[in-house]
């Protein structure tokens, strides 16, 4: 089996230069059109130019665009991987799942609770070297942004793209977030796997005690980070906005962090909570417990022994550029007669 890949993937951005010259070579063709007219009529000034020919250049410019299309991608790298390994690596599997409740925008920690969790994360995502990590956003539903996976940059990425808007029903279902966790992690037995609610515990069912006592069934450990403080606090309209939301009577909905059911849940399951504040969101002390815990295999396929193939294409642009060096522009004696471009 192979894989196909582009070690320089970024000078495919080249490509856009083609469209581009060839906008500027008709624009030169029409004004040289266009400045040959002055002297006369043009079917008249084609007869006083019998060598002159119309297709040829458009050929030679083809030709030439075609050996740039090649040449970029040849400095591309292609290449192809002919060997499948697999990888073996002592570690453990992290789903985090990350509160995007409206809620999660008070700033008693700066500037919020959700930017600094996000900081957090990524911060733990940085410290990871062969550990699985995935990642579920929620509110009164759960969705999973990041499946579980070994890709750190890609969880980053999509750990940037995370606001209160990418669920649309609000609330914080944390047992949902649980149940969607405990589900998303390898099927395989025997593997060292934890969850990391982070939230502000604003749920006040007994459903997301039940789902921590399922997954300890399962052997998951669940972790809880309580974001905010015991103080209530407004919450924003949106990120940075000075106007905060209202209920119905006009009075401005204020938030606090419930700590009690998030104690629960990580008692229930063997896990730990930590309390954040705006020197240290929790995720160091809890990384260190689940670092402490026993490390499984986890195996991972990769492609290896991978083949450059850019001389192909190399060869290809030599060919072409050797084949347009013999067009000539203009006719001559001995090809006026051939008609292979007009």
């Amino acid at each position: 089996m192979n894989i196909f890949r582009f070690q320089n993937p970024e000078m495919l951005y080249f490509w856009v230069l083609i469209p581009v010259l060839v906008l500027l070579f008709w624009y030169a063709e029409k004004r040289k059109k266009q400045a040959l007219q002055k002297f006369g009529d043009w079917n008249v000034i084609i007869r006083l130019m019998p060598n002159l020919s119309k297709t040829r250049p458009i050929f030679k410019f083809a030709f030439i665009m075609l050996a740039l299309f090649f040449l970029i991608l040849a400095l591309s790298q292609p290449q192809f991987g002919s060997k499948l390994r697999e990888v073996k690596r002592q570690g453990v599997e992290i789903m985090i799942a990350l509160d995007v409740s409206n809620s999660m925008l008070s700033e008693d920690i700066t500037p919020n609770r959700l930017s600094a969790s996000k900081r957090a994360i990524s911060k733990l995502v940085d410290k990871l070297r062969n550990d699985k990590i995935g990642l579920i956003v929620f509110a009164g539903d759960a969705y999973v942004q990041v499946p579980i996976t070994t890709d750190y940059r890609a969880t980053k990425m999509f750990l940037k793209t995370i606001t209160t808007n990418v669920v649309p029903k609000q609330g914080t279902n944390i047992a949902s977030a649980i149940e969607l966790a405990a589900k998303s992690f390898t099927a395989e037995e025997g593997k060292t796997k934890a969850i990391i609610i982070i939230t502000d515990g604003e749920d006040h069912e007994q459903k997301a005690i039940e789902a921590a006592k399922l997954a300890k069934e399962q052997a998951i450990r669940v972790y809880t980070i309580g974001m905010g403080g015991t103080k209530p606090m407004p919450i924003p309209m949106e990120e940075g906005s000075n106007e905060f939301k209202k209920d119905m009577n006009g009075s401005i909905v204020m938030s606090k962090l419930n700590e009690q059911i998030l104690k629960q849940i990580a008692l229930e399951s063997d896990g730990v909570y930590v309390r954040a504040n705006n020197s240290n969101a929790g995720l160091d002390l809890i990384f260190d417990e689940i670092d402490a815990l026993d490390k499984m295999e986890l195996e991972s396929s990769i492609f290896d022994d991978y083949e450059d193939r850019f001389q192909y294409l190399l060869a290809i642009v030599l060919f072409i550029l050797v084949f347009d060096f013999f067009i000539l522009e203009r006719k001559n004696k001995l090809t006026k007669n051939i008609n292979l471009f007009d």
